[in-house]
């Protein structure tokens, strides 16, 4: 039986331990696809690729980090990943604003895939969700962070980093994420110019100043600049919020999933090379799948998801009556979303019909 904490949020007693999975998983899929293949560089040349692309990845002990008191590791077969974009400004991503000296997650989605890895869900958290912070402990200082309620979704990274993030999810969700993947602006960008770029078609005129992007209506390839403005774009197009620009990301994946199987990426040794290259200097990972033949593995098993077969959703929310500019997860439909995860089951349509989210225009101004 689920509990409710504090604030609303979904906590489930731990059950029995999922087995290992098979070891057969925004943009991260993306990446993840392009390591698939990493294997087909052969002969020597193979011990030389694993050793580079081992020593691009960055990766994180998130089970270190957060000890035991985590939701059980339910046996069925399927997998959950946290997938964060960041809007980190340092460094070459500067352009984008200021350096404020931290990093929050810009885009955070849950991937579900199912049993027999033939389908799966992604689950849109919006970054203005409000919610019960755990206590928890910063990857960076190694300090205690304290909880907080009423905290945005996407401060959990910003104060402890991806530990944080996923000990948030796990609390509101009463999921345990079995892996974790992270990706910045500048990889982003670099990673879609390597694909050569994806193929939209826009229904309307996007013209927004703030993430430089302006597209008539019509189809265009879009370059990894372009792509970022895409993704980033909030004002201009539907009304103007975050859940309007969840869509547009949605659509986007979408389309770069279908880009990624059309450009003959496994059958081209050096463009996967290439891209694999790209990919591991460009993801952060979870300890388990911090080496090469671990993410090469694991992306195996998914080289069978098309866009098809990707059912995507935002959480449902609910504007919060306190501050319009923030919205609260909304009940039973967040529990029926979390509980469809947990039990590898569909995401039903009476979810998300009361939700504020998945709705409005953005969501058909690109497929």
């Amino acid at each position: 039986m689920t509990e409710q904490n504090g604030s609303g949020g979904r906590i489930r007693p731990t059950g029995k331990r999922r087995k290992k999975p098979s070891r057969r998983r925004r943009a991260t899929v993306a990446a993840a696809w392009t390591l698939a293949g990493a294997v087909v560089v052969g002969g020597a040349g193979l011990g030389f690729a694993y050793l580079r692309l081992d020593g691009n990845l960055k990766s994180v002990d998130i089970n270190a980090a957060l000890g035991k008191n985590r939701p059980g590791d339910v046996d069925n077969g399927s997998q959950d990943i946290l997938v964060l974009g960041s809007d980190s400004r340092s460094g070459a991503n500067a352009a984008y604003g200021a350096d404020e000296g931290t990093a929050r997650s810009d885009t955070a989605m849950v991937l579900h895939v199912n049993k027999g890895h033939r389908t799966a869900s992604v689950v849109s958290i919006p970054r203005d969700t409000l919610v019960t912070r755990p206590d928890c402990v910063s990857d960076t200082t190694g300090q205690a962070v304290a909880g907080q309620q009423r905290a945005m979704f996407n401060t959990a990274y910003e104060v402890g980093g991806p530990a944080c993030a996923v000990k948030t999810v796990e609390a509101m969700s009463g999921i345990r994420m079995d892996h974790y993947l992270e990706v910045d602006f500048t990889g982003f960008k670099k990673l879609i110019d390597q694909l050569g770029g994806v193929e939209i078609t826009t229904t309307a005129p996007i013209d927004d100043p703030k993430s430089h992007l302006k597209l008539a209506p019509g189809t265009h390839t879009l370059d990894g600049e372009q792509s970022l403005g895409l993704v980033r774009t909030r004002k201009s197009v539907g009304d103007g919020s975050d859940l309007g620009r969840i869509q547009l990301q949605q659509a986007f994946i979408k389309a770069l999933m279908e880009q990624v199987k059309s450009v003959g990426v496994f059958s081209n040794p050096k463009t996967l090379f290439d891209l694999a290259d790209t990919a591991t200097r460009t993801v952060t990972t979870d300890s388990d799948l911090g080496s090469v033949k671990e993410l090469t593995t694991f992306a195996n098993g998914l080289k069978s998801l098309g866009s098809k077969n990707v059912h995507m959703v935002t959480l449902p929310v609910r504007y919060d009556p306190a501050d319009p500019n923030r919205v609260v997860p909304l009940e039973p439909g967040a529990g029926q979303v979390w509980d469809a995860l947990a039990g590898d089951r569909t995401i039903p349509a009476s979810a998300t019909e009361h939700s504020a989210g998945d709705k409005g225009v953005a969501g058909g101004v690109v497929r």
